[in-house]
């Protein structure tokens, strides 16, 4: 049996007078990628310098104006990377730099030592102030933790005394979540006195959800409260950096805005430690989404994810919001039937908003395609098989034809599953277009009997065609060539037909057009029913040619035997 009672809840606070349930995200926050950092400690295979580089000059172009670089007192290669940028001139005027470092002398000495030339950087410090933590790791009281805080502050003070460009300084209390909410508004509140801070020269106090604990409401209550009662409020730029172990990262951040926090640090697609750091993308799409201005440049999403999976050798997940194969992808009928005429009802009314079932934005605004839209296969329905051949091929079936055709492609779909658009047309082509035998139409030609009197019918067609190959001819009358061709061949075939409806459009502009007939015959004796479809850049003819594929495809089988009895 599943052991439950090993855990116990997280605690929360009692915090009646929260705000945030009543407030909107109006706007977006500062932006920190640490993709380069949190990021790429979690990957397999770390990035090398020139993947960190390519990753960095990616992060500009989205328009991060902050950036975490990495943790150059840590390692050669992080110290490296950062040299590189510098020396070669790649972070631009509107960029700060961020660099991590424990609260450590010799750490951030060296971590001074990386960021030599750079104008303007944040030196973000850390340490964990967790009850678990503090007990099981450092094993020191609440004084000697906040302690480490306090000397780091100063240590970081010191020497941007003597640092010719300007410091900010970011404190973390690391596993913050883990932390008594009084506890940890003492230590940041310690920080920002032993800093200094002012409204001209602020702290940034980030609280991490390093371990995402409980729900997100939970967490935007603890922010709230932090946000509410820190000292020096005017002086202190709130920020959050969530995890998403419960798989509730974007929720818990989006709450988090709307508790005060002005700042979000994330990643990429939430590539981070474990079940990954908040995907900043998503947040992003998501205010787009609502109208709201995201300040990244994210209008083309595939270019982001070629060089993500390029420089971290991991995949997006096909399910991932905004960014994933098939998340404008429809395979349910009903979601098909209903893209479709939303869709459709965009192209008729022109309107400033979008609106369509089942898709949140217009994938074209992100640099997705609209090929992608619906997919077909076993579970797909009518409308979905319309859809393609209206949006990839042109044909606007009837109304009345969409079954028909879309149980012809149920049938391919359960041996193989998903269909693609090309197969679809071809067995389009074969089903209607192909159907000329045993009857295959040649050449039609039309007289005007209108003005000659005592006629009772005003079209006479003379109408050459192949049975099984052999070449015959009739010549027939009717109100309009489609009613005089049925006539024909009710007479020489000997078939009761009915024609039940008829449509036609355009398939094509220009001088070439071509022309789409569909034919919706009924065979009076049985109450057979089906479409013949015909195409040809005369409209006549496609008709014609329609009326044809309708009698193949109802007689067919009647006259091959009829053919094959007549020869033996």
């Amino acid at each position: 049996m599943l052991n439950y009672k090993r855990y116990k809840r997280t605690p929360v606070i009692d915090y009646p007078e929260r705000k945030w349930p009543d407030r909107q995200i109006e706007k977006a926050p500062v932006w920190v990628s640490v993709d380069l950092r949190d990021g790429n400690q979690a990957l397999v295979e770390p990035m090398v310098v020139d993947e960190k580089i390519e990753m960095f000059e990616e992060l500009v172009k989205i328009g991060f104006k902050e950036i975490e670089i990495g943790f150059p007192a840590s390692s050669q290669i992080e110290f490296d990377f950062l040299r590189e940028l510098v020396d070669r001139k790649l972070i631009p005027d509107d960029v700060t730099v961020q660099v991590l470092t424990q609260c450590r002398e010799n750490l951030i000495d060296r971590t001074f030592e990386a960021i030599a030339g750079i104008p303007r950087a944040i030196v973000h410090i850390y340490n964990s102030t967790s009850v678990l933590q503090r007990d099981v790791v450092f094993g020191m009281s609440k004084e000697e933790i906040k302690q480490l805080a306090v000397d780091g502050t100063r240590m970081v003070k010191e020497r941007a005394a003597g640092f010719p460009g300007e410091i900010i300084l970011e404190y973390s209390p690391e596993s913050f979540t883990g932390t008594e909410p009084e506890y940890a508004l003492e230590v940041c509140n310690a920080v920002t006195e032993a800093w200094g801070a002012t409204p001209d020269n602020k702290v940034i106090i980030n609280l991490p959800a390093t371990v995402e604990m409980t729900t997100p409401n939970v967490y935007a209550d603890i922010i709230e409260w932090e946000n509410s009662n820190l000292a020096r409020r005017d002086s202190v730029i709130l920020s959050i950096h969530p995890h998403n172990d419960r798989g509730t990262g974007v929720a818990a951040t989006e709450l988090a805005m709307l508790a005060g926090a002005e700042r979000v640090e994330g990643t990429l697609f939430g590539n981070g430690e474990r079940t990954g750091n908040v995907d900043i993308l998503n947040i992003a799409y998501n205010m787009f989404s609502q109208g709201i201005n995201p300040e990244l440049n994210i209008e083309n999403i595939n270019e982001i994810i070629e060089m993500y999976e390029r420089c971290t050798k991991m995949k997006i997940d096909p399910r991932h919001p905004y960014a994933g194969k098939l998340v404008f992808t429809a395979f349910s009928g009903s979601h098909q039937d209903a893209i479709s005429k939303g869709v459709k009802a965009m192209m008729e009314r022109h309107p400033q908003i979008w609106e369509v079932p089942y898709l949140t934005i217009d994938p074209a605004d992100i640099g997705r395609e609209y090929e992608p839209i619906v997919r077909i296969n076993s579970q797909s329905g009518k409308g979905g098989v319309a859809f393609v051949m209206d949006s990839y091929f042109g044909f606007k079936l009837p109304k009345g034809m969409h079954k028909e055709f879309a149980d012809v492609i149920q049938k391919v779909s359960e041996k193989q599953g998903e269909v693609a658009p090309k197969q679809i047309m071809e067995h389009f082509k074969a089903t209607y277009l192909d159907q000329k035998e045993p009857l295959h139409f040649k050449k039609l030609q039309m007289i005007d009997l209108s003005e000659e009197e005592d006629t009772e019918f005003d079209t006479q067609v003379t109408v050459q065609y192949t049975d099984h190959g052999i070449a015959k001819e009739f010549t027939a009358t009717g109100n309009g060539p489609i009613d005089a061709v049925k006539r024909g061949l009710t007479e020489v075939l000997g078939v009761n037909i009915k024609i039940v409806d008829y449509e036609e459009h355009a398939l094509t502009g220009g001088s070439n057009a071509q022309a789409a007939a569909y034919i919706h015959m009924l065979s009076v004796d049985d109450n057979r029913i089906t479409y013949g479809v015909g195409v040809s850049s005369n409209i006549t003819r496609a008709s014609v040619r329609a009326i044809f594929s309708a009698v193949n495809r109802l007689f067919g089988a009647r006259f091959d035997a009829e053919f094959a009895r007549s020869t033996q």
